[in-house]
């Protein structure tokens, strides 16, 4: 087992490799060991390099809105009157926490996701 740290994308290349052989290694062996502390050190790098922002709580309405092929007018029992969804949808206007609420519950959006992110 020959680990170090992934710094660069050259020892993250190397390391996706070595992750890609080891795939599968009984848990507890020497093998299994190795995969486990490399997949965390892969991690480390991606959480530091490749981290992804959080999800615009309309963007996130807008997504589940097509995925069940939705209008504007579906979601008045969760936002409100039709003008209300339109401000919302358009961005003058937020999301309480009853919304949020409604939407998580009777949409299944993620609470992580309708929540603006912290600037």
């Amino acid at each position: 087992m020959n680990i170090k740290p992934v710094r660069t994308e050259q020892d993250y290349a190397v390391s996706m490799a070595r992750l890609d052989e080891l795939w599968g290694a009984k848990l507890g062996s020497p093998e299994g060991d190795e995969l486990e502390i490399l997949a965390i050190l892969i991690e480390k790098y991606e959480d530091q390099h490749f981290a992804m922002k959080a999800s615009d709580p309309i963007e996130a309405i807008k997504f589940r809105m097509d995925q069940q092929g939705l209008t504007p007018r579906d979601l008045e029992p969760y936002i409100g009157s039709s003008g209300r969804v339109s401000e919302v949808l358009n961005g003058k206007r937020g999301l309480s926490l009853t919304m949020i609420k409604r939407l998580h519950d009777g949409l299944r959006i993620p609470y992580e996701s309708l929540f603006p992110a912290a600037v």
